[in-house]
């Protein structure tokens, strides 16, 4: 059995599990953000009063 060869292994196996969690972490971060900006953007966009009056004629 090779251990030197092992560890390398799973030396970089560590590195990209750890490097994956932290892009996840920043991805999350950043859609966070942008859902925050979007229900921002949201809230300003509503226009007091409308759709309070309805005309019903036939």
């Amino acid at each position: 059995m090779n251990i030197p060869a092992l560890s390398v292994s799973m030396s970089r196996s560590e590195l990209g599990i750890d490097l994956g969690t932290a892009l996840m972490a920043k991805v999350l971060d950043t859609v966070e953000d942008a859902g925050a900006a979007l229900e921002e953007m949201i809230e300003t966009a509503v226009i007091p009063g409308l759709g309070e009056n309805i005309d019903i004629r036939v």
